[in-house]
């Protein structure tokens, strides 16, 4: 049976894409920072029919000896580790770089962008050992250069991001070619991530505009989940890309958005 660790899978996108794989006969591993999250979390994973066993970790991503410890302890309750998604990151609040303090800075950099590289350099040498694994790390706004107002630092974690999964990918080819790697580009999601920033800090107002676009072009994230788990399962290449909101798709909602109106935010 195989195992599945997905960071930041509390809530949301994270915490979707684990029911999608316990569903599919999968161990999966709850990690967050919150553990009344985590204890919620389990509890609605219980309630789904699935073959496998439910596991769960508080750590902080960004702390070294929280990733190595969990693996530690997981190692001794799995024979193999054989897909970890880095998936845990907070948003900015609305502003512009320069009215940012330097302690809101730091945080966003560590969560969104040193989480991800110290969660893979510590897991790649488990699944350098038992030669196979994927990870997968999630992309979002900054990813393909787009630029907002108030999104400026977190996107460049993001367009960091993408640059660290392709270097990835071409060393692990290079030295380890049974281990992939990808990147998940899931779009706009209506979870409360949009409106909050720094997980569970200041409340961020979107205004009408941006409102609008995300009611067009948003998706909740258990429609999401379930097109990303499938294909992460089947998956057999490295440097792969699997993106839920394609440009052919975002086109075709525009057009038709007057037809098929839709309201996340009443």
């Amino acid at each position: 049976m195989k195992t599945v660790v997905i960071t930041g899978s509390a809530r949301g996108f994270g915490l979707a894409m684990l029911k999608e794989f316990y569903q599919k006969g999968y161990h999966v591993v709850l990690c967050d920072i919150s553990n009344t999250a985590l204890e919620k979390a389990k509890k609605e994973l219980e309630q789904i029919k699935g073959s496998g066993s439910i596991f769960s970790y508080v750590i902080d991503v960004t702390n070294a000896k929280d990733i190595q410890k969990m693996i530690k302890d997981l190692q001794t309750k799995v024979k193999r580790i054989d897909v970890w998604i880095n998936n845990a990151g907070v948003n900015q609040p609305n502003l512009p770089i320069w009215q940012l303090d330097e302690e809101t800075i730091n945080r966003l950099i560590d969560i969104d962008l040193k989480g991800t590289i110290l969660c893979t350099k510590y897991i790649m040498p488990v699944m350098i050992k038992q030669n196979s694994g994927q990870i997968f790390n999630v992309e979002g706004h900054g990813s393909n250069d787009a630029k907002i107002l108030g999104l400026s630092l977190y996107g460049t974690t993001k367009r960091a991001i993408t640059y660290f999964t392709e270097s990835l990918a071409y060393e692990t080819n290079l030295l380890h070619p049974k281990i992939l790697i990808g990147k998940i580009t899931p779009g706009i999601m209506i979870t409360n991530f949009i409106e909050t920033a720094l997980g569970d800090g200041p409340k961020i107002t979107l205004d009408e505009k941006t409102k609008k676009v995300y009611n067009i072009l948003g998706d909740y994230p258990e429609t999401i989940a379930k097109f990303m788990v499938d294909k992460i399962s089947k998956n057999q290449k490295n440097n792969v890309k699997f993106t839920w909101l394609t440009n052919r798709k975002a086109a075709y909602r525009f057009l038709t958005s007057r037809f098929h109106p839709r309201n996340f935010f009443e």
